[in-house]
């Protein structure tokens, strides 16, 4: 029987986001979850939290509640700094990690915390713009895929905030599961070589680059990531 795959939503984002993804593993296998005060999940962190709480939240969630066994995280971005941690905090009770478009560290630009903050909505729509590539049709933004649930203004700055002071750069060799890491050509947030960096310093890693894709591969490029995900998981 092959590991439930768990698909983690990066910042701003919620569970709707790997829609294209669960539609091709099929729901009986593939899980999305919210993060708190995403998506339908009550938020239960405070206004500051790092990527520790976020994990805690996401193990709580995908054990406690799912009742998983093994599971494969595959995270974006935020997303995918949980999944690092929780390969790092219980990588006994994993079956693997796929990283998409992330990094050991994942530094914000200080305009772009500042907009999150004083002017959110704003700074949300820059965001998504700068997530994907310049041959994808900008319609991707206003598609029902992309509609964002987040309930409170003030969540996108937590997320990034998070990812601000995240960095697990000198922690990656400490990683032994089966990792997965994809990355768009075109990803001007994580760029190609935050995932190089991954795969060179995650023993037995795979690194896979998917051509005109941005920040958000796995919606530009959705055909090509499901297929690397699915011969990944066929060889492990």
């Amino acid at each position: 029987m092959q590991n439930p795959i768990v698909f983690i939503h990066g910042s701003g984002d919620s569970a709707r986001i790997w829609r294209l993804q669960l539609e091709y593993f099929g729901k009986d296998r593939t899980f999305a979850i919210d993060l708190p005060g995403h998506g339908q999940r009550i938020d239960s962190l405070p206004e500051e939290v790092s990527v520790m709480d976020y994990t805690r939240s996401a193990h709580e969630i995908i054990f406690d509640e799912l009742h998983l066994d093994h599971p494969i995280i595959a995270g974006h971005s935020l997303g995918g700094a949980i999944a690092l941690v929780m390969g790092l905090e219980h990588g006994s009770e994993l079956g693997g990690l796929i990283l998409i478009g992330t990094g050991a560290r994942l530094r914000v630009h200080p305009d772009l915390l500042k907009g999150a903050k004083e002017t959110p909505q704003q700074a949300n729509l820059q965001l998504k713009q700068m997530s994907i590539a310049a041959t994808t049709d900008p319609v991707l933004l206003a598609s029902p895929a992309d509609e964002q649930t987040i309930t409170g203004p003030k969540m996108l700055y937590r997320d990034l905030s998070a990812c601000n002071i995240f960095d697990m750069m000198p922690r990656l060799s400490e990683i032994h599961l089966p990792t997965l890491i994809i990355c768009g050509t075109e990803d001007r947030l994580t760029p190609v070589k935050y995932s190089e960096y991954l795969y060179s310093h995650i023993a037995g890693s795979t690194l896979h680059i998917i051509p005109l894709a941005g920040h958000y591969v796995f919606r530009e490029q959705p055909e090509a990531v499901n297929r690397a995900i699915e011969e990944w998981i066929q060889q492990m």
